[in-house]
């Protein structure tokens, strides 16, 4: 069974601000959102979890899997997408003519990255990479698998995993510490936390 849940919430989140890259901590809210869910998922098993390295990600792991014996594995593939000069940017969906907005509104759009940013073929290339490298061979060797991400990130995983177009690219809607699950076998699917 593969799972996949976002970090909490961090003081960015609070304040709509594009974190991409950059690597803002969880704030208390976060922290309990990420206790919360490690109460609520505390019957389920994990054999390995994957990380992105920032540290919002790596800490929701740790506490979603403290006192469990479970490898928490950071990959570079698995960081936010890259929101170049716009990261830092507070509430960019209400600023006339913003690219992001059409990243968030109409993704099957946004073919031209943002100064310094990543493009959606670029997050879906090293975000497939990943999967085909490190989580399929854990799959069919019968494992369960967490990926501890981003809200970006996490979407490009889903669209692959479900054959989505790109423009669906955010239907999955994972909240901050919302689980999901997918059994790669039977397509089942399922959400915590939304």
């Amino acid at each position: 069974m593969l799972y996949i849940i976002r970090h909490g919430k961090t003081d960015w989140n609070d304040k709509y601000k594009l974190q991409g890259r950059t690597d803002i901590p969880l704030n208390d809210e976060g922290r309990k959102m990420a206790e919360e869910a490690a109460k609520e998922c505390r019957d389920i098993n994990f054999d390995i979890a994957f990380s992105s390295p920032l540290i919002r990600a790596r800490e929701t792991a740790e506490i979603l899997l403290k006192g469990r014996n479970v490898p928490i594995i950071t990959d570079d593939r698995l960081v936010e997408m890259c929101f170049g000069v716009f990261e830092g940017t507070e509430k960019c969906y209400s600023i006339p003519n913003c690219p992001m907005t059409v990243f968030f509104k109409h993704p099957e759009d946004y073919t031209v990255p943002v100064e310094g940013g990543e493009s959606l073929d670029e997050l879906f290339a090293r975000t497939g990479e990943f999967l085909k490298e490190k989580v399929d061979p854990e799959l069919s060797a019968g494992k369960d698998v967490l990926i501890v991400g981003h809200g970006a990130m996490n979407s490009s995983i889903i669209c692959q995993l479900k054959k989505l177009p790109v423009k669906d690219f955010w239907s999955a809607g994972i909240p901050n510490c919302g689980l999901m699950k997918f059994d790669i076998n039977s397509v089942e699917e399922g959400v915590r936390g939304s």
